[in-house]
C-alpha cells in the first residue's frame, strides 16, 4: 500500500505535502466561516468559492503548457512560495480586523490563479520522483494525504476559530507551506533537459485538446468529472449553511463535518492505493460517482447532527474514489510528452467547473434553500453515472491498447480484450 515511499524524493514530497495540506484545510475551513461570520449570505459564500477556483478553468491549459516545456520542479517551487505569501497576506488582514469580503475575494482569485499553475505541475512531477510501476500507487497515496490532511486540518480550525478566531488558521497555513518548500529543495532529481518549444504556445495547447478530444475513454472520464464537479462538488460551499442553521452546531460542528468527508475521502483513496493494477477501475469510477450522489441525496435531507455526519463518510469516500480513480486512468493512459497537458484538462474540470457550480448553488440555496439545492447536485451525479457505465463496454478495447502503449498492461488478443476488458 506505501511501495511508492521507498523513492527518497517522493518520501520528501509525501512529508513536507501533508504537513502543508493541513494547513491548507485549516484556511479553507477558516475562510469559509469568516464569509459567513461577516455576511450571513449563502450567495457570498458562492461567490468566493467562484472567484477561489474559476481562475483554475480559465489558466489550466496555461498550466498544463508550463508543465510541458518547463521544469516541473521549479514550477512547484515557485507555487507554494505564491501560496504562503497569499496566506500570510490574509493572516495580516484578519488579525488586524480590517479584513473585507473583496479582500478575501480578491486573495481566492489569486490564489486560484497560482493552483492553475500547481495543480497541473505537481501531478505531472510524480512520475519524476517514482518509477512507472510505482505511478499509481505513488497517486493514491499523494489522494491519501491529501485527505487524511482533509481529516485533520478541519477538525484544528473548528477549534482554533471558536477559540482565538480565523487568522490564527491562515497564519498557520502560511507558515506550513515551509516544509514542503523544504521538501522540494532537498530532492535530487536527473538535470533537466529542456522540451524545444517546436509550436507556438497556443497550438501546444490546442494539441492537448485534440488529444483528449479524439480519446474516447479519457474524453469519457474528463466528462463524467466535469458533470460531478459542475453538479454535486459545489456542497462543501454551503456546508456552513448546514452546520449553523440546519444542525445548529456552528464552526465546531463545520470542522466535524467537513472532517467527516475527509475520513470517507481517505478511505477512498486507501482503497485506491491497495490495488495493485488499473483493470476495473472503469467500474470503479462510475459506481464511486454513483455512490456519491445517492449519499449526498440522502445528506440534503437529514436533520440530524450525527446521522448527518455519517452520511458524509460515504459522500468524501464516493468522490475521492472516482476523482483518484479517473486520475490513474488518465495519467496512465497519456504518453509522457501529453502528461502537463491531459492534467490540466483534469483540473479544468475537477476543480475549474466547481467554481461556476459553486456560484450556482449559493444562487439556488438562496431561492429554493440549501438541502434541495444539495439533493440536485446529487441527482445530477447520478446521471452522469450511469450515462457513463451505459458507455463503458464501448471504451474498454481502446483504453487497453492506450495502456498496453504505455507498457503498463500485457498485450491480449482483441477478443480477450472485448471479452473481459481493462477499464
Amino acid at each position: 500500500m506505501v511501495r511508492s515511499l521507498r523513492h527518497r524524493n517522493f518520501r520528501l514530497f509525501f512529508s513536507g505535502q501533508l504537513i502543508s495540506l493541513i494547513g491548507t484545510w485549516m484556511q479553507t475551513i477558516a475562510q469559509a466561516w469568516l464569509v459567513y461570520r461577516i455576511t450571513g449570505s449563502s450567495l457570498l459564500l458562492g461567490v468566493v468559492g467562484f472567484a477561489g477556483q474559476i481562475p483554475i478553468f480559465i489558466l489550466s491549459p496555461l498550466g498544463g503548457l508550463a508543465a510541458d516545456r518547463w521544469n516541473r520542479q521549479k514550477i512547484v517551487i515557485g507555487t507554494q512560495v505564491a501560496s504562503m505569501l497569499l496566506a500570510f497576506v490574509l493572516a495580516a488582514l484578519t488579525l488586524l480586523h480590517i479584513v473585507k469580503t473583496w479582500e478575501i475575494i480578491t486573495l481566492a482569485a489569486l490564489l486560484g490563479a497560482v493552483n492553475a499553475f500547481d495543480i497541473p505541475g505537481r501531478q505531472s512531477f510524480l512520475i519524476e520522483m517514482v518509477s512507472r510501476d510505482d505511478l499509481m500507487n505513488a497517486i493514491a497515496l499523494n489522494s491519501s494525504m491529501f485527505n487524511g490532511a482533509r481529516v485533520i486540518g478541519p477538525a484544528i480550525a473548528g477549534i482554533l476559530v471558536s477559540r482565538i478566531g480565523e487568522g490564527w488558521c491562515f497564519f498557520a497555513n502560511g507558515a506550513s507551506y515551509i516544509a514542503v518548500i523544504a521538501g522540494l529543495l532537498m530532492m535530487k532529481l536527473p538535470p533537466y533537459r529542456p522540451v524545444p518549444a517546436g509550436t507556438s504556445p497556443f497550438e501546444h495547447i490546442a494539441e492537448g485538446f485534440r488529444y483528449i478530444q479524439r480519446t474516447a475513454p479519457i474524453l469519457a472520464l474528463i466528462t463524467l468529472i466535469g458533470i460531478v464537479s459542475l453538479v454535486a462538488v459545489p456542497y462543501s460551499v454551503l456546508m456552513p449553511i448546514f452546520a449553523d442553521q440546519i444542525l445548529h452546531r456552528g464552526a465546531h460542528g463545520l470542522g466535524i463535518l467537513m472532517g467527516s468527508a475527509g475520513v470517507g475521502a481517505l478511505l477512498g483513496a486507501l482503497t485506491l492505493a491497495s490495488r495493485r493494477g488499473v483493470k476495473g477501475l472503469g467500474t470503479v469510477v462510475g459506481f464511486a460517482a454513483m455512490a456519491f450522489g445517492v449519499s449526498l441525496i440522502l445528506f440534503a435531507f437529514s436533520k440530524i447532527f450525527w446521522l448527518s455526519v455519517v452520511l458524509l463518510v460515504p459522500v468524501g469516500y464516493g468522490v475521492m474514489l472516482q476523482m483518484s480513480s479517473s486520475n490513474t486512468l488518465i495519467q496512465a493512459m497519456v504518453p509522457d510528452e501529453l502528461r502537463g497537458r491531459a492534467m490540466a484538462m483534469y483540473t479544468m474540470m475537477f476543480m475549474g467547473m466547481a467554481p461556476i457550480g459553486s456560484l450556482l448553488s449559493g444562487l439556488f440555496a438562496d431561492w429554493i434553500g440549501a438541502p434541495l439545492t444539495v439533493a440536485i447536485g446529487g441527482v445530477g451525479a447520478v446521471a452522469g453515472a450511469i450515462y457513463f457505465l451505459r458507455r463503458l463496454p464501448s471504451l474498454r478495447f481502446e483504453a487497453h491498447q492506450l495502456l498496453d502503449a504505455q507498457g503498463l498492461v500485457a498485450a491480449e488478443a482483441p477478443e480477450e480484450v472485448a471479452a473481459r476488458g481493462v477499464s
